[in-house]
């Protein structure tokens, strides 16, 4: 069965469900009908104008002008030095749509009570939004150092998950385990969480010997056994992995992830039976939930094994409530069967929302792969005709297909079709402006994304796509840096903007200040052409090895590079001893 929707991370994914069935229900912040109350009061020390300010701060609150509020509370704190306000402070900022903000209060929240574990993992939690996973570990490592829970090997998971730059991660884990006291109440937490970032980074023995080291004083923690099962599972021992999870499963009977990690190494294993019997004993354990039983349908999909994850998804479409993904799911088991009619009639129930355009798309390429053009081409048509708020995306999705398929004329005379009808969609105006610049036709893309801007000011990726290409390929530098800036404004925290806006400053001279926003760039969304950027940027700054680090990272990471490889062509002294 062909990897068609993979599951990050899948051990990881179903464990945090186990972990929810397993804790304390949280009512969202949301749902409260006084967002405030949970606050800590305002007791003393008020003069005149700071009652009138923190009442505006209240009124602010309760009528949901969150970042207001927090405002208000953020001046009072810094002007009483208080931990209370600071808290309230925070909490509004929480729901007030401003990362900047948040972060404010977080940091005032650390000043004032540096003891304090909340402000940490806040801190932690906003760096690693933002793709700064080196910042994130510093904060969580700080905490440690305080004594406090920092959840080290948890944080590492998901930094690994996501694609994050492991070594600096690994040398910060490295200095903290030398200074660090190992008699520690959570030292094993840094000791998981090192032993995990050595494997992922390709030293398994290391990794083997960290974990060897905690074995007589904690032979009884789940953790390590998770930890042991998890990396014999990555490097494909599914013995290993099942002598691990058997031995958590004694350690701690009740713990679920075991049960799943025993069944994935009886599937790698080839024992489908035994794999079953634990699937079942895990779904009995935790009320057959719609989530864990789609994350188990994706464990059989991923190894091959279709009947197993048909049989776990079919309960799920007798309702009126079925996920979107148990169709898409029963779609690729049909359409991999040879069932197509089948699939496509799977694949058609998919509604609006996260999985309907990759249903579509799945529907439309079999039919394509089975020879049925014409067919594939009348099903997205019927599509667009049946939701008509999906019919800009759907027809850019065809456009897409025809051009892949080398027809070119016909892929023109559908976009230019559906422009006539919706001659304003953003979507398709888009799409055509980057045909145009494909096509080395630039005064056609500025004038298809200046259409989109015109219509709509505050669209930020219109903004950059046009200041970035005025930027990179012509002398308008400062009039593209305008836009840029402005999609910034926007969109503060997009990878494909901070890289614009670092290279915009590079094209204009700045090279110090291009640094921080490549860096920023790269942290969230590696990839080939900001790390040509990236080590351009630090070349000119005279951190020559530092360059050629990315550069030989980019090499490791990166099939394709052709910014890279443009770049070393340009400026050969860049490139390192591969």
């Amino acid at each position: 069965m062909p990897a068609r929707f993979p599951l990050t991370a899948l051990t990881a994914t179903v464990a945090l469900l186990l972990a929810a069935c397993q804790s304390t229900a949280v009512t969202p912040f949301a749902e409260r009908d006084d967002p405030m109350a949970s606050a800590p009061p305002i007791e003393r020390g008020l003069d005149g104008d700071g009652l009138a300010a923190l009442m505006t701060a209240e009124f602010a609150g309760q009528r949901g002008d969150y970042r207001t509020a927090s405002q208000g509370y953020l001046a009072m704190a810094e002007r009483y030095q208080s931990v209370a306000l600071i808290e309230r402070a925070a909490l509004a900022a929480r729901f007030s749509d401003d990362p900047a903000l948040f972060e404010t209060t977080a940091r005032l929240w650390r000043e004032l009570a540096p003891e304090a574990e909340a402000p940490a993992r806040l801190l932690s939690g906003l760096a690693m939004q933002r793709g700064d996973w080196q910042d994130g570990l510093e904060q969580r490592l700080a905490l440690a150092r305080r004594g406090g829970h920092a959840e080290l090997t948890q944080f590492v998971e998901q930094a690994i998950d996501e694609g994050a730059n492991l070594p600096p991660l690994l040398a910060l884990l490295h200095a903290h385990l030398d200074v660090v006291d190992a008699s520690r109440t959570q030292h094993h937490d840094a000791v998981l969480a090192t032993a995990l970032l050595e494997a992922a980074s390709g030293h398994p023995a290391r990794a083997q010997a960290r974990l060897d080291s905690l074995d007589d004083s904690h032979a009884e923690l789940p953790e390590l056994w998770l930890t042991r099962a998890r990396l014999a599972l990555d490097s494909g021992d599914a013995d290993a992995a099942r002598s691990a999870s058997q031995r958590g499963l004694e350690v701690s009977p009740n713990d679920g992830r075991f049960v799943l990690m025993l069944a994935q190494s009886e599937l790698m294993l080839g024992n489908v039976e035994a794999a079953e019997a634990q699937t079942d004993n895990l779904l009995e354990r935790h009320a057959a939930s719609d989530d864990l039983r789609l994350a188990l349908a994706q464990l059989y999909l991923d190894e091959d094994h279709p009947e197993p994850a048909r049989r776990l998804l079919l309960p799920l479409v007798s309702g009126d409530d079925t996920p979107a993904l148990a169709f898409t799911l029963l779609g690729a088991i049909a359409e991999e069967e040879g069932e197509v009619d089948n699939a496509l009639l799977y694949y058609r129930q998919v509604p609006p929302g996260e999985h309907f355009l990759q249903a579509r798309l799945f529907a439309a390429r079999m039919l394509i792969e089975d020879e049925r053009l014409p067919d594939a081409r009348a099903f997205l048509r019927i599509e667009r005709l049946r939701h008509d708020e999906e019919a800009a995306d759907l027809a850019a999705l065809e456009v897409e297909l025809l051009d892949q398929h080398g027809l070119d004329e016909e892929a023109d005379a559908l976009l230019e079709q559906q422009l006539d009808e919706t001659p304003d969609s953003a979507e398709l105006l888009y799409l055509r402006a980057m045909r145009a610049f494909n096509a080395g036709d630039l005064e056609a893309m500025e004038r298809d994304l200046q259409r989109i801007i015109d219509n709509d000011p505050e669209h930020a990726m219109a903004l950059n796509a046009l200041g970035y290409t005025l930027v990179d390929l012509t002398d308008r530098t400062e009039e593209g840096m305008a836009l840029v800036e402005r999609a910034y404004r926007l969109a503060p925290d997009n990878p494909a903007i901070l890289d614009s806006m670092g290279w915009g400053y590079h094209r204009l001279g700045d090279d110090e200040r291009a640094l921080p926003y490549l860096e920023r760039a790269y942290a969230s969304m590696p990839d080939q052409e900001i790390a040509a950027h990236l080590a351009e940027v630090l070349w000119e700054l005279g951190r020559e090895e530092e360059a050629r680090d990315v550069i030989r990272e980019a090499h490791a990471r990166f099939d394709e590079r052709p910014v890279v490889d443009e770049l070393l062509e340009r400026r050969p002294e860049l490139s390192p001893e591969l």
